[in-house]
């Protein structure tokens, strides 16, 4: 796995957790923000031909 793609990996692991998080505290800005981080974090991989699980 190159270092590009561990790094997106991470962040969106992370990502992930925090919008699990924030729907179950009902917290819907942050939820939003961390929909958003992920949809950007997507939108790099593709730009850079990356598969993600």
């Amino acid at each position: 796995m190159g270092e590009l793609t561990h790094a997106i990996q991470q962040r969106l692991d992370a990502a992930y957790a925090s919008l699990r998080t924030a729907r179950a505290d009902g917290d819907a800005y942050l939820a939003d923000i961390r929909q958003e981080e992920i949809n950007e974090l997507r939108r790099i991989a593709a730009a850079n031909d990356i598969t993600l699980d």
